[in-house]
C-alpha cells in the first residue's frame, strides 16, 4: 500500500517512453498517469469528431481502456502523436459504424477553420453595427431614445412604456416611429 502511494506519487516525474515502458508491463499507475497527461487531449480531439459530449467522453474512455492492448502492439516513437492518431481513427471508426460518411477528412478540417474565420468575421461584423446603432442612438432626440430603448432593447409594451415614461399613447408610437426613422438616417450618413 505505501509503496502504490510512492511509485504514484513519483510517476509524474517519468517521460512519456517510460510510461509507455511501464503500461507494457502491466503498471496501472503508468497507465494512470498518461491518462491524467492526455485526457484533455484526447477529450477535445474526439469533442471535435462527435460534437456530442457524452459520446466524445465513452470514446475517450474506451480507448484509454484499451491503451495497454495498442501500445503492446506498437512502435512508438512520439507518445503523443501516436495518441492523437490513435484517438482520431478510433473517432472516424465511430462515426463509420454510425454510417456518417466521413468524407476527406482533410477538407471538413479546412472548411471547419474556414467557417470559424467566417464565423469571427460575422461577431466582428455584428459587433460593428452594434456599435455604430449605440453611436446612432446619441443622436435621437432623448424622448425617442428612451422610447426605442425600452421598446427593442428592454422588449417593453406601449402600456408599459407609457406608465414608466409618463407620455401618452400616441407620443410613444410617434417616438418610436421617429426614432427609427431617423435611425436609419443616421445610419446611412444622411443626417
Amino acid at each position: 500500500m505505501l509503496f502504490g502511494l510512492f511509485s504514484r506519487k513519483h510517476k509524474h516525474d517519468l517521460d512519456d517512453t517510460t510510461l509507455v515502458n511501464l503500461v507494457r508491463e502491466d503498471d496501472r499507475d503508468a497507465l494512470g498517469e498518461l491518462f491524467q497527461r492526455y485526457s484533455p487531449l484526447v477529450m477535445g480531439l474526439c469533442l471535435k469528431y462527435m460534437k456530442d459530449v457524452q459520446t466524445a467522453e465513452d470514446i475517450m474512455m474506451e480507448l484509454f481502456e484499451k491503451l495497454p492492448q495498442k501500445i503492446s502492439k506498437a512502435e512508438i516513437q512520439n507518445f503523443k502523436s501516436w495518441l492523437y492518431s490513435v484517438s482520431r481513427n478510433e473517432c472516424l471508426m465511430s462515426l463509420r459504424k454510425k454510417k456518417i460518411d466521413t468524407g476527406d477528412f482533410e477538407k471538413a478540417e479546412l472548411t471547419a477553420e474556414n467557417q470559424g474565420e467566417e464565423d469571427l468575421q460575422a461577431v466582428i461584423e455584428k459587433e460593428k453595427d452594434l456599435t455604430a446603432l449605440e453611436q446612432a442612438l446619441l443622436g435621437l432626440k432623448q424622448e425617442q431614445k428612451q422610447c426605442i430603448e425600452l421598446f427593442y432593447l428592454k422588449k417593453k409594451s406601449y402600456d408599459e412604456i407609457t406608465s414608466e415614461t409618463g407620455f401618452d399613447l400616441k407620443k410613444v408610437k410617434s417616438y418610436i416611429q421617429n426614432g427609427k426613422r431617423n435611425l436609419k438616417l443616421i445610419l446611412e450618413g444622411k443626417k
